[in-house]
């Protein structure tokens, strides 16, 4: 990023408490407009939380979040609404609500702000589920009706509804075999070229970091302690990079086992 460029998002400072845990600790990142970054870390450090301060979802207890240089916490409800209309998210168990058939699914936020009609948006919808490869009869199927890839697959879709020129995706390919964690990255590829998205993953999936990011930025215990190019994370020398992408027992990092 041109260092004299003003960043589309800027994190400063963010800290978040629940009770005595100390969740995020002074986050600082900055993302630029076109940006491809991976949040990577361990289960806990922090990753998806920083992700719903960034939407205001949770509110941070401490820093700023900043949008186009606007401090997000004094926007009016207007102007937070424009706000969120930029994002669009998937969510780590795809988050699909088991009443509603696909369609609506996809469709849940343009029904819930009756931007459009039913029929407009059952139309848009397949129109959505086309892009992430889902014939137009899926769109009358419930959640419990679908695989996994093809809920992942859905999930993109409501991300994409309103194309936005946001995205959010939290393990989007989590659980899944390597041939469809292939086609949802090359899904994910195809989406952000057509919408010129800046795009924000978390991944525990070291093989996807070369073809969806640009940047990483590594999270542990509420801060961010390595940040760099994705051709760099190999190379970069940091201990808890290193445990982490290579998959080892022995590191830094430290799991909590129970014996059995």
């Amino acid at each position: 990023m041109n260092a004299s460029a003003q960043p589309l998002i800027r994190v400063s400072g963010v800290e978040k408490r629940f009770g005595a845990n100390h969740a995020l600790k002074g986050i600082d990142l900055s993302i630029a407009k076109g940006d491809a970054l991976v949040l990577i870390g361990g289960s806990g450090a922090g990753k998806t939380l920083l992700l719903k301060c960034i939407m205001g979802l949770i509110p941070p207890d401490g820093g700023t979040v900043a949008f186009e240089g606007a401090d997000v916490a004094g926007f009016s409800s207007a102007e937070r609404r424009r706000f969120l209309d930029h994002f669009g998210m998937t969510f780590q168990k795809s988050g699909l609500f088991d009443s509603m058939p696909v369609w609506q699914n996809v469709a849940f936020r343009l029904l819930q702000d009756r931007a459009m009609s039913h029929a407009q948006a059952k139309e848009r919808a397949i129109d959505k589920l086309a892009a992430v490869g889902l014939d137009a009869p899926t769109a009358e199927l419930y959640p419990a009706e679908l695989s996994g890839g093809m809920q992942k697959r859905v999930g993109l879709a409501r991300a994409i509804a309103g194309d936005p020129d946001i995205l959010f995706l939290d393990e989007p390919t989590a659980g899944l075999d390597p041939i469809m964690t292939n086609v949802i990255n090359e899904l994910i590829l195809d989406i952000v070229e057509r919408l010129g998205a800046t795009v924000v993953s978390i991944t525990s999936d070291m093989s996807s970091l070369p073809v969806i990011s640009k940047r990483v930025a590594m999270v542990h215990e509420g801060r961010i302690i390595w940040e760099g190019a994705t051709g760099e994370v190999e190379g970069c020398g940091n201990p808890y990079v290193d445990q982490f992408v290579h998959s080892r027992a022995e590191g830094p990092i430290e799991m909590a086992v129970t014996a059995l």
